[in-house]
C-alpha cells in the first residue's frame, strides 16, 4: 500500500489543479442584500452532521448579519483534496474543518492562511483557552494555523449489565479502575464467563480499517515510545516496546478474548447487540448507542503499559487561502469560530471532548452523560506524529491498519508485523512532502 505514496503527489500537486478548484469554489454571486457572506466546509455526517447543523442553526439565528453558506461534503480523502485544490485556487471557503494532525500535509502559508488572535480575542477566544499540547500543534512558524474545536481518542464503551454480573462495576455504577494488562486480561475473563463469547470487540479488519493501527498507538503511547521525533522527520520506533503491544494484541484474539474479524460497521453491530461486554472505538458513536437506548457507559482506555494515553485527533477550523482575505467575510470567519468555540457544550453531545476548556467545566456539559466521564483524556491525548503522511485519514492510517489488522486476525506475527510496518515509515520518511518542507508544530517556533 505505501506504493501509493508516490500517487499521493498526483492529488495533492494542487498548484496545477487550482483552475479547477477555483471553478467550482467562487464566491457566490449573489448573497442577501447587506449580509455578509461566509462559506463553511465540514466533513461531519452521521450523528455528528444532526449536532452540527443544529449548531449551525442557531449561529444563523443569532447572525442577522450573516448570511451562512455551510456546505458537508465527503469525508476522508475526497474532502482534503477537494479543500487542498479550494486553497490552491485562492478561490476557498472562509473557513473549513481539518484534522488537526493533517496540518503539516497542508501547506500552512501555500493552502491555509493564519488566523488573526487579535481578532479571535475581540470575540473572547485565547491561546490560554486551550490545552497547551493541542493548542502549540495549530502553530506553525509563530502564527496559528488551525484552531481546535475538540479531541476525539479512542475510548473503552462498556455494557452496564454485562460488567455488573461480572463484578465489574463500582458501587456508583461506573466501571472500576483497571490498571496493568493483567487486570485488563482478568476483567476480560470475567466477562466471557458471563457471555461465554469474545467479551471486546474492536475495528479488526477491511480495506480501510485504521482501528488496528489507532488500538496500536494507544497501547504503544502507554509504553512511552514514540513512532516520529518532534520534527516528524526521523523515525523513533523503540521496537522492544512496538513488539510487546503487537504480542499483545495477538493474544487478545489467539486466546478469544476479542473478536477476531470484525470491520469497522460489524463491530459497532456487535456491541449494539449486546455480544461483547466491552469496545475499542472512537467517542463518536456514543449517538448511535444512546439512540438504540443500550444500556452501556463509556471511560478512558485503561492504562496498560505504564501511564495512561489514548490515540486522539482534533477536528479544527482552519482557513483555507484566499488571495483577498480580509475586511467582513475574514471577520465573519473568526465570529464564527469564536461562536463555535464558546457554544461546544453543544458539540460534545457527539461524544468529542471540547477542546475550549471553559466549556469542560460548564453544567451543561458536565451533565452530559456518559460524554463527560471521560473528559480527563484531553489532558493525556496521544496526537500522531507531525508529518505530511500523518493524521485521520492519511496513508500512514491506512498503511499501518492493514498491517496491524493481520495481527489481530492471524495472516502476521508480530514480528513480521514490526518489520513491515518500520519498513513502511522508512519509506514514507523517504518520500517527500508534495508541497515541500514545512516547519515543524510548535507553540515556541517564529
Amino acid at each position: 500500500m505505501l506504493g501509493s505514496a508516490a500517487g499521493l503527489a498526483g492529488l495533492v500537486a494542487l498548484a496545477g489543479a487550482g483552475a479547477v478548484g477555483a471553478a467550482s469554489c467562487a464566491a457566490p454571486s449573489s448573497v442577501a442584500s447587506g449580509k455578509t457572506p461566509l462559506r463553511y466546509w465540514h466533513l461531519f455526517g452521521g450523528g455528528d452532521g444532526v449536532t452540527m447543523q443544529a449548531m449551525l442553526d442557531a449561529f444563523e439565528a443569532e447572525h442577522s448579519g450573516i448570511a451562512l453558506d455551510a456546505a458537508q461534503l465527503e469525508w476522508g480523502a475526497p474532502y482534503y483534496t477537494k479543500l487542498g485544490m479550494a486553497g490552491a485556487g485562492g478561490r476557498a471557503p472562509e473557513v473549513a474543518v481539518l484534522h488537526l494532525a493533517r496540518l503539516p500535509g497542508f501547506g500552512p502559508g501555500k493552502l491555509l492562511d493564519a488566523f488573526d488572535l487579535d481578532l479571535l480575542a475581540e470575540y473572547g477566544v485565547r491561546p490560554g483557552d486551550f490545552p497547551a499540547e493541542i493548542w502549540d500543534r495549530g502553530t506553525i512558524g509563530g502564527k496559528q494555523y488551525a484552531v481546535p474545536l475538540d479531541t476525539h481518542p479512542l475510548v473503552l464503551y462498556y455494557q452496564t449489565e454485562i460488567c455488573e454480573q461480572a463484578g465489574l462495576l463500582r458501587a456508583d455504577g461506573r466501571i472500576k479502575t483497571l490498571e496493568g494488562a493483567g487486570e485488563f486480561v482478568d476483567a476480560l475473563r470475567a466477562i466471557r464467563r458471563v457471555t461465554g463469547r469474545p467479551p471486546l470487540v474492536m475495528e479488526t479488519t477491511g480495506a480501510d480499517a485504521a482501528g488496528p493501527a489507532r488500538v496500536f498507538a494507544t497501547f504503544y503511547a502507554q509504553t512511552g515510545g514514540t513512532l516520529l521525533d518532534g520534527t516528524g522527520t526521523r523515525l523513533t520506533l523503540d521496537e522492544d516496546k512496538a513488539l510487546r503491544v503487537l504480542e499483545f494484541m495477538r493474544m487478545l484474539t489467539h486466546e478469544g478474548l476479542a473478536v477476531r474479524i470484525a470491520d469497522y460497521q460489524g463491530s459497532v453491530g456487535i456491541f449494539n447487540a449486546g455480544e461483547t461486554g466491552l469496545a475499542l472505538n472512537g467517542d463518536w458513536e456514543v449517538s448511535t448507542y444512546l439512540e438504540t437506548e443500550l444500556p452501556f457507559s463509556m471511560a478512558p482506555v485503561p492504562n496498560l503499559f505504564g501511564r495512561p494515553a489514548a490515540q486522539a485527533d482534533s477536528h479544527s477550523f482552519v482557513l483555507p487561502h484566499q488571495e483577498d482575505r480580509g475586511g467582513e467575510r475574514n471577520r465573519a470567519a473568526h465570529r464564527f469560530v469564536a461562536w463555535m468555540l464558546t457554544h461546544s457544550a453543544d458539540w460534545a453531545r457527539g461524544g468529542h471532548i471540547p477542546a475550549y476548556t471553559p466549556t469542560l467545566s460548564k453544567p451543561a456539559y458536565l451533565k452530559l452523560e456518559p460524554q463527560s466521564e471521560y473528559r480527563h483524556v484531553i489532558d493525556y491525548v496521544a496526537l500522531d506524529p507531525p508529518a505530511w503522511f500523518a493524521g485521520s485519514a492519511s496513508l500512514m492510517w491506512l498503511e499501518l491498519g492493514h498491517i496491524f489488522s493481520g495481527v489481530f486476525t492471524g495472516s502476521r506475527t508480530p514480528e513480521s508485523a514490526l518489520a513491515e510496518a518500520t519498513a513502511g515509515l522508512k519509506k514514507l520518511l523517504d518520500t517527500p512532502s508534495p508541497l515541500g518542507d514545512v516547519p515543524a508544530p510548535g507553540g515556541d517556533q517564529a
